[in-house]
């Protein structure tokens, strides 16, 4: 919670020092990370969903190098950066989809799990994330006349397969973790 609560008041200084000398563009960015960085303590305060400390940690420096990085010191006119946070993001919806599998499922029901539903679930979690991003860049396009997808189709593609590839790494690592559990498992 104080990484997250140390994210939030960064971006709340930044959001009043831009808004001081009128740079409303990254005012408002800042403003948008004051809510993302919110997000796990608004998770932590008021539902009993808690994610753990790598994910929140790997969440931080993705909303840094996105928004902060990215947007507020222009990372994203370097071309690549924005595939680049595309991957980290795919890699990082994968293991919130672990997580949250680990979550939902009863802990006996570990013991008999396909590593090929593991490798299913986290993979779509994660390529599925990205189809909500780019539905989120889309409709801003249209209905607020903003260019989050400069690029047109060849931008949203492009962000697809690499938020589809970072969730593949991750999803072939989880394969074969379950893979090596199970195992161990049926060993014993």
């Amino acid at each position: 919670m104080t990484i997250s609560l140390m994210y939030v008041i960064f971006m709340a200084c930044l959001a009043v020092y831009y808004h001081n000398i009128d740079q409303t563009f990254k005012s408002t960015v800042a403003i948008g990370g004051i809510v993302c960085g919110a997000v796990p303590l608004g998770l932590a305060l008021f539902t009993k969903l808690q994610f753990n400390l790598p994910i929140v940690i790997s969440y931080i420096i993705f909303l840094i190098g996105s928004q902060y990085f990215g947007s507020i010191l222009g990372w994203y006119g370097l071309g690549w950066w924005d595939t680049f946070m595309h991957f980290v993001s795919g890699a990082i919806l994968a293991f919130s989809g672990i997580a949250l599998y680990e979550r939902l499922i009863h802990r006996d029901a570990g013991y008999e799990i396909s590593p090929w539903f593991v490798f299913l679930f986290t993979s779509s979690f994660a390529a599925f994330g990205g189809v909500l991003w780019e539905i989120y860049e889309f409709s801003c396009d249209q209905l607020f006349g903003m260019t989050l997808q400069g690029g047109g189709n060849t931008d949203t593609m492009t962000d697809l397969i690499a938020d589809t590839g970072g969730g593949l790494v991750i999803a072939i690592s989880a394969f074969i973790r379950t893979k090596i559990k199970l195992k161990k498992v049926r060993r014993s």
